[in-house]
């Protein structure tokens, strides 16, 4: 969750058993992908290879501490609308249709 919000790097195995860097950028949504160029398949009848993509899962951390909680709880009371313009709900989407 914090490499996602930071951003940040993290390491994914391949197809070939190695491992790669991926690079996330600051303010990563999850679901957002990231290609790794010449880390996929194979191509048929070629040296060449295919590029791998990585979906990005952010998790939600669970069993948290005292300060931890105390830290996300801070978090919330300082986070505003353009922190997160996506997480208004359907009847704020619709307003804003109406409003423009």
């Amino acid at each position: 969750m914090t490499t996602a919000a930071l951003g940040g790097e993290f390491e994914v195995p391949t197809l070939d058993t190695t491992r790669a860097r991926v690079k996330v950028a600051p303010g990563t949504q999850p679901g957002q992908r990231v290609r790794l160029k010449q880390k996929g398949m194979p191509v048929l009848r070629s040296k060449d290879f295919g590029d791998l993509y990585v979906q990005l899962d952010v998790e939600t951390p669970q069993s948290l501490t005292r300060r931890q909680r105390e830290l996300l709880e801070e978090f919330e009371r300082e986070s505003t609308r353009e922190n997160s313009p996506t997480s208004g709900g359907f009847f704020d989407k619709l307003k804003k249709m109406f409003e423009a």
